[in-house]
């Protein structure tokens, strides 16, 4: 599966895809095409991490991309189509969620004190310094799914705490809550006995 782009190439849009956005604007179907096919991986890789499941993805960005296209002409260009995109990605992906919550009930505690909300040691960042991506995926994956939307956000496409409560529906205070402990589940399982120890037994 492609890696995410990252916040810096989401919001740095080259000039041909904003001409297929002005083409797919004016009613050009084949200009919005080109623009699934531009952006469909970086698309479906939010969406599965979000959902944690290929299947739900898959409808997910199909959703996505149905919203996309009838709300195109309303698109203000306020921000680059790509961020519009994932935003709205983003959104399909949370209702899927509370939809899959509503099938079986999860009990998560949102309210608390939260020792550490910055990117500062997370995970993702020790991972990507040299671990097992792999291993980091399937951590993801195990994640209760309202916990995984959250680092997912935060973490992969660095969206601020009131965007991704914004996006989720909750408060910016469970934003940060939920993070806190996605962080906390995921060093558990990638460093159970802590990333220098790790690092010593791989020498």
């Amino acid at each position: 599966m492609a890696e995410p782009a990252t916040t810096t190439e989401l919001l740095s849009v080259p000039g041909p895809l904003d001409a297929l956005v002005d083409r797919a604007r004016a009613g050009d179907d084949a200009a919005f095409e080109e623009l699934v096919r531009a952006t469909h991986g970086d698309a479906f890789t939010l969406a599965h991490r979000i959902t944690g499941d290929e299947e739900d993805a898959r409808d997910v960005v199909q959703e996505a991309y149905l919203r996309a296209y009838r709300g195109l002409r309303r698109f203000r260009g306020d921000a680059q189509f790509t961020t519009w995109l994932y935003r709205i990605t983003a959104n399909c992906a949370a209702t899927a969620l509370g939809k899959r919550a509503r099938h079986r009930h999860e009990e998560l505690d949102d309210d608390g004190d939260v020792v550490e909300t910055s990117s500062h040691g997370d995970p993702e960042a020790q991972v990507d310094r040299g671990a097992d991506r792999d291993e980091l995926t399937a951590a993801l994956a195990a994640l209760p799914h309202r916990l995984r939307a959250v680092v997912v956000l935060r973490d992969v496409y660095d969206l601020p705490h009131e965007a991704i409560a914004a996006q989720l529906g909750i408060s910016e205070s469970a934003a940060k809550v939920r993070l806190h402990r996605a962080r906390r589940k995921l060093r558990e399982q990638l460093y159970p006995l802590g990333p220098d120890e790790r690092r010593r037994r791989a020498v």
